[in-house]
């Protein structure tokens, strides 16, 4: 069992990262502003998900085998690059569209939770992070280091959760209050398709 007061400090950091600008948290910001609150959620489970993959990958060393391989590396971050791209490419010839029925996601929520899913297992840099990041909060004196990883992982994702969804929330309102203006419709989805490019650019540099 990890200490309290390292579990504290520890979920207090993972908030503060969270909060970071990175790949993830402009994902969301991205989808709430573009599709409202509902998809920010969606997603915002999607890429918990994926933290749940790396976590369980980094607690068990499937991670070590991407670190060590230049090749698993490369596919992994080039996929993701080209993913990212095609959601800019699908934003950038969005239509514009006015009335707050026309402002519910064209994607069902589970097709955004995959997508949410698939953003954040294409980033080979989140499974390398957390091998950096969680052995610095376990104590091979304590209990076993899989039980603590696992731990470490599950505060991580709470506190994504927890940041992710405020984005949403705060993202998803300015969205639907520009609802009923084309030109304001066209320049979020023109701002979302650059947001897409910049995030896969610095992926695919990384």
């Amino acid at each position: 069992m990890i200490a309290p007061h390292v579990m504290v400090s520890f979920f207090i950091t993972s908030v503060i990262l969270a909060l970071s600008p990175g790949p993830d948290n402009l994902f969301v910001l991205a989808q709430s502003a573009q599709n409202g609150r509902r998809a920010g959620y969606s997603v915002t489970l999607g890429l918990a998900t994926g933290l749940m993959v790396h976590t369980v990958a980094v607690t068990f060393g499937l991670a070590a085998v991407v670190r060590s391989s230049a090749l698993a590396f490369g596919i992994l971050k080039y996929t993701g690059a080209i993913y990212l791209l095609s959601l800019a490419w699908q934003a950038f010839r969005s239509a514009a569209a006015t009335g707050r029925q026309e402002m519910v996601p064209v994607l069902s929520s589970m097709a955004l939770y995959r997508r949410g899913i698939v953003m954040n297992l294409a980033n080979p840099k989140v499974s390398l992070f957390f091998i950096a990041f969680l052995p610095q909060f376990a104590d091979p004196r304590q209990a076993s280091m899989t039980a603590q990883f696992l731990q470490l992982g599950t505060l991580f994702i709470l506190a994504t959760l927890l940041v992710f969804s405020l984005i949403a929330l705060f993202a998803g309102g300015v969205g639907e209050r520009l609802c009923n203006s084309p030109f304001a419709q066209q320049l979020v989805n023109r701002i979302a398709a650059l947001l897409f490019i910049a995030i896969a650019c610095k992926l695919a540099l990384s």
